[in-house]
């Protein structure tokens, strides 16, 4: 990984942004900046050095994990050997301004950390630096998501063989995190989801120990993490004969969804807005009728973490590059009846989009 090049364009922002240095908290922005896996650390970015603090758990995980940057392990919390380290240091600066990640710091460790600085030391939130820079990821990243989608995509088979009626939604989440974690996963990127009947129109239905029975659909929505990168995938499955009134309808409501998913993909490129690719698939369920059981938004950034930047939704107007790897993930959810969701991952390409998830999208009925 390119961990000194993310650290040297980190501090050229510092720079734009009035900051001298960037207290950087948030794990996945700790592992994207120099490595570090553990759950325990912070990492200080500056003009003047690098310095990544933990406790003595991970002493011998950091000194071999940490690049780019001096490891400072403390005999008790890192927060407070981060403030003795920084008043230590108070000497050799002058007026400093530490930028924090204030949607990641909590309000009591802000104030303890406040408390132990030095006059001439001050806190200031800091805008979303690293989470802008990791909305694009490079080749060895998407490589890596690559394999994730790829290793996740192979749940959805084992989910097939064995939905059917009277097997209980939990028993298919197990059946499908077992062959994650027999497969490789380091483990799944969020709680699975296999809803079916009425729960389907739930859009985050967890496994429940609801038996499966005809005449509806069951949304399995699933990812795993693969050397630190998530996949995120949902079909949708009918339960039952689908060649009676009931089926028709789900057919089309399922071929609407699909078509706006297409359209949705269609609409990926580099400098189309994230509001655009929404849009797309909600013009084709209004025409079908079904636009206001779209509920959500139509996707979401993943990479080191499931739901990270941009936001695909309506009104967003961050436009797309190369190297974003975001969810179409377009849904109708009928209350007390079903719900459907078709979701892929595609990764914008030059001129469009890649897609990156292999799964066939045909209506499937399983009896």
């Amino acid at each position: 990984m390119e961990f000194r090049f993310r650290q040297k364009s980190l501090r050229d922002g510092l720079v734009s942004s009035r900051l001298q240095a960037l207290l950087v908290s948030h794990l996945p922005n700790i592992r994207y900046l120099c490595g570090f896996t553990g759950s325990a650390g912070f990492l200080l970015v500056s003009g003047a050095g690098n310095v990544f603090f933990t406790d003595v758990r991970y002493d011998t995980q950091a000194h071999t994990e940490v690049k780019g940057a001096k490891v400072v392990v403390a005999r008790k919390a890192p927060l407070p050997a981060l403030g003795e380290w920084l008043a230590g240091h108070r000497k050799r600066t002058k007026r400093w301004t530490i930028g924090i990640e204030a949607e990641h710091l909590t309000v009591a460790d802000r104030k303890r950390l406040a408390d132990l600085l030095p006059s001439g030391i001050r806190l200031r939130n800091a805008p979303a630096l690293v989470e802008r820079a990791r909305m694009v990821k490079d080749e060895q990243e998407l490589e890596r998501i690559r394999r994730a989608v790829g290793l996740g995509a192979t749940l959805f088979e084992r989910a097939l063989a064995v939905l059917k009626p009277g097997v209980k939604e939990s028993e298919v989440a197990a059946e499908m995190e077992y062959a994650a974690r027999r497969a490789g996963a380091e483990e799944m990127a969020f709680p699975t989801i296999v809803a079916s009947g009425a729960r389907s129109a739930l859009p985050h239905g967890r496994a429940s120990e609801q038996a499966i029975v005809p005449g509806g659909f069951v949304v399995c929505d699933f990812g795993v993490i693969l050397a630190g990168y998530c996949s995120d995938q949902s079909r949708s499955v009918w339960i039952g004969e689908a060649s009676d009134a009931a089926g028709q309808d789900a057919r089309r409501a399922y071929q609407a969804v699909r078509e706006a998913q297409e359209a949705a993909i269609a609409a990926v490129r580099p400098g189309a807005t994230c509001g655009q690719v929404d849009a797309a698939a909600r013009k084709v369920l209004r025409k079908a009728g079904l636009g206001r059981y779209f509920t959500h938004s139509t996707g979401h950034g993943v990479g080191l973490e499931i739901h990270e930047a941009p936001r695909v939704a309506a009104g967003q107007t961050e436009e797309l590059k190369a190297g974003m790897v975001i969810t179409i993930e377009p849904g109708v959810y009928l209350p007390g009846k079903w719900g459907i969701r078709i979701e892929d991952m595609v990764a914008v390409s030059e001129h469009g989009c890649e897609v990156l998830t292999p799964t066939n999208k045909d209506f499937l009925a399983v009896c």
